[in-house]
């Protein structure tokens, strides 16, 4: 770090802050990661391209970034090819999407892969978000899909940015630790999947079978979870709509109260949570 913070008008920060537009990271293929969950995973998985940190976050989680950088974050750091850098009040605010900034900021390169490498690479289930419009919920759905054992995310169709500020602040770190891929036609989603030998499951208010009856074997076969499935969950005003039709099982999660459905995020734990039960069992 130099003898003076970033400001919000260093042309490093002015640049970096030009990343809470989607067409800037498409182009530029980098995003900005807020917070110590998502800054340190960044780092641990080589993602990260610079620091930037108040001097408050640096009290705060300057120990935790030692290992991570170099062993001094006030010298600034490169034993891993990150630079750290000191910056001001004001230029947290310009680098933060969020109302209360932890000052902790990492230059990200992309983390997004290619459909096809979600698809070829060997996970069991697969968890796609299908026309997903709510940042919060693209980035809970990736961390729902993390903590449950899945092997990656697709978010299918017009959907959010999954790397946006609020995505990755949601998805705690867990944007790091999967593949992840955003695809915009959800019927070639769908093809690539089936071709590679996913059963296409999806969620429905009055599905085929219940996820009670999907998890146990049936006439002596393998029951409906523990196959190669790959689960389709809907946008979170509308639902699947007509694209629940290119399932190859509708699924409903049986209701114990009055509420009608789950949301998204709900829908997809205890969907997701299930399938990885069913394949301890």
């Amino acid at each position: 770090m130099g003898d003076e913070p970033f400001t919000e008008r260093t042309p490093r920060i002015v640049n970096a802050a030009k990343l809470h537009r989607a067409s800037v990271r498409r182009k530029t293929g980098r995003f900005l990661a807020e917070g110590s969950n998502s800054v340190i995973s960044a780092l641990r998985h080589g993602r990260v391209v610079e620091v930037f940190l108040t001097e408050d976050a640096l009290d705060s989680f300057g120990r935790d970034l030692d290992s991570l950088t170099d062993t001094d974050n006030r010298d600034g750091g490169d034993r891993r090819g990150v630079i750290v850098h000191l910056i001001t009040d004001r230029a947290a605010h310009a680098l933060s999407e969020s109302v209360t900034s932890t000052g902790l900021f990492a230059l990200c390169s992309t983390q997004l892969v290619t459909l096809d490498e979600v698809v070829t690479s060997g996970g069991r289930v697969l968890a796609v978000g299908v026309e997903t419009a709510e940042p919060g919920n693209a980035g809970a759905l990736v961390r729902v899909a993390d903590a449950t054992g899945t092997g990656g995310v697709i978010f299918a169709g017009e959907t959010v940015d999954p790397q946006g500020g609020k995505a990755v602040r949601s998805s705690a770190g867990s944007l790091f630790h999967l593949p992840v891929a955003r695809h915009t036609s959800i019927p070639e989603v769908v093809d690539q999947l089936r071709e590679q030998g996913y059963a296409i499951l999806a969620t429905s208010g009055d599905g085929d079978v219940t996820l009670d009856d999907a998890a146990v074997a049936a006439d002596g076969e393998t029951p409906l979870l523990a196959q190669k499935v790959a689960w389709l969950f809907g946008n979170e005003a509308h639902g699947l709509g007509d694209w629940q039709d290119l399932a190859d099982v509708r699924v409903s999660i049986p209701m114990q109260g009055r509420a009608e459905s789950f949301n998204l995020v709900t829908a997809a734990a205890v969907c997701l949570y299930e399938t990885a039960r069913v394949a301890r069992v």
